[in-house]
């Protein structure tokens, strides 16, 4: 039937086989009244019906995470948080759907104005007094849930600004904002603009989108199993599968293990260890994001992997673009685009400090502000100062990715019109400079208790200082 001819045919048949003719024509064929049934209205119907277990699931979540401290949520206080969240969430639509009706100064900056609204709900929880328990168990709950929610609706706010969220329902909107397929604090798909683009319109490209999804599935599956047995492999911890290994591993500490032992790690484990790490961040990321995006596919949005193939990647900026897409996306949409629009006009001679600023304030800024709100419960105490302290070896990660993403787009700048093509030598030398610096700046970015001061420590002792 897939006309055989090889054995490489015939293995890129099954790697491929969501692009074969006929396997797309088999799956028509024998799913034929499921994927007419299966419109493009009764596929978001369900998406956006998934949404009520999702609000409850958020509800759960945050009702034990106030519990552990005290703060008891009533189940009147309950049915009145999941009224309020969809209630904020309808405000929204409806506000980006009245978007040319809005004031002029918030018409200009209503992502700022947004986000302004945002540190208001969180002053105001700040400010209850103690006299008013349920209301502030209320509003501490909602806080805990507002770091999920403050991008996707950001998403829907720029819908607004485009024209383009009148044209759409508020259930089209619903199931971007309360996701069933699930993510992070960064919206896999983006917005329901986004995702439309990509939408199967018939049968035929619904087809080919849940075969691609599949495969997305099937190959998360196998990116798991694979981390699973690296780190049984390399830090050999006592599980299950290390002891169907025969209990053999490298036993090399964790970065997170070695970067506490500062200036005293054992040098040869410390570069091997860093390495690995990387390794494991790119099979973690391409995993999760295989997920997301494989079930959206199987709904028809044949959107973009999350993660593709960043370890070939011959530039910094080409692995950042590659490791984790949506929320380079994001830093794109919401910072670098923005600073880099407005300041083309009063640095229309000076291209070079204007594309530093714009970097700067994505990677930099937009990273570190993505960081700092994502910390719910620490924010919903008002904990301002000591998160940010907190986040302080990651400002400098931040840093040191802004100077290498601009440095590689100044290099990628020059290069245009030249053959680019690299081989041999060259090629791998590149794909291994970037794996050594997205190695070594995530010193500052690993997990673990271990300060700024032991992270340089260990950074130095790789040279030898």
């Amino acid at each position: 039937m897939l006309g055989i001819k090889s054995p490489q045919f015939a293995f890129a048949n099954w790697t491929q086989f969501h692009e074969n003719p006929s396997v797309i024509a088999w799956w028509q064929r024998h799913l034929h009244p499921f994927l007419n049934w299966f419109s493009a209205d009764k596929r978001r119907t369900i998406l956006a019906l998934c949404t009520f277990y999702v609000a409850y699931k958020m509800l759960r979540e945050s009702m034990k995470d106030a519990h552990k401290i005290g703060i008891v949520i009533t189940t009147s206080g309950a049915l009145v948080l999941i009224c309020l969240l969809f209630l904020f969430l309808w405000g929204i639509y409806k506000v980006s759907v009245k978007y040319s009706r809005l004031p002029t100064n918030i018409k200009k900056h209503p992502l700022l104005t947004f986000h302004a609204f945002y540190w208001a709900i969180l002053f105001t929880l700040w400010n209850i007094p103690s006299d008013y328990p349920q209301l502030k168990s209320v509003f501490f709950a909602f806080a805990l849930m507002l770091p999920y929610l403050v991008w996707r609706c950001s998403y829907l706010i720029i819908s607004g600004q485009q024209g383009h969220a009148g044209k759409s329902k508020f259930s089209d909107h619903l199931f971007t904002l309360l996701p069933v397929y699930g993510g992070s604090e960064t919206p896999y798909g983006k917005g329901i603009d986004f995702l439309s683009k990509f939408e199967a319109k018939d049968t035929e490209s619904l087809a080919k989108s849940q075969l691609a999804g599949i495969k997305l599935l099937l190959l998360g599956v196998i990116w798991r199993y694979s981390l699973k047995l690296m780190h049984a492999l390399v830090y050999g911890p006592a599980t299950v599968l290390t002891a169907k290994l025969g209990g053999n591993s490298l036993q090399i500490p964790t970065l997170a293990d070695l970067a506490s032992m500062g200036g005293n790690a054992p040098l040869l484990n410390s570069w091997l260890s860093i390495y690995f790490e990387l390794f494991a961040q790119v099979l973690h990321h391409a995993a999760h994001g295989l997920g997301v995006v494989g079930v959206l596919r199987l709904f028809g949005f044949n959107i973009f992997r999350n993660t593709y193939k960043p370890l070939l990647a011959e530039s910094i900026v080409e692995f950042w673009n590659r490791y984790y897409y949506y929320f380079k996306e994001l830093l794109v949409n919401f910072f670098f685009m923005p600073t880099f629009m407005q300041l083309s006009r009063t640095m229309k001679n000076q291209p070079r400090l204007r594309l530093f600023t714009a970097v700067f304030a994505a990677a930099f800024i937009g990273n570190m502000y993505y960081h700092i709100i994502e910390q719910g419960g620490s924010m919903a105490f008002g904990n301002v100062c000591e998160t940010i302290y907190s986040l302080r070896s990651r400002f400098f990660y931040c840093f040191l990715l802004t100077m290498g993403i601009y440095i590689s787009m100044l290099r990628e700048q020059k290069r245009v019109g030249q053959n680019q093509a690299a081989t041999g030598f060259t090629r791998y030398s590149r794909i291994f400079g970037v794996w050594t610096f997205f190695a070594m700046i995530y010193i500052w970015n690993a997990d673990g208790n271990s300060t700024f001061a032991e992270r340089t420590q260990f950074f130095l002792h790789l040279f030898g200082v």
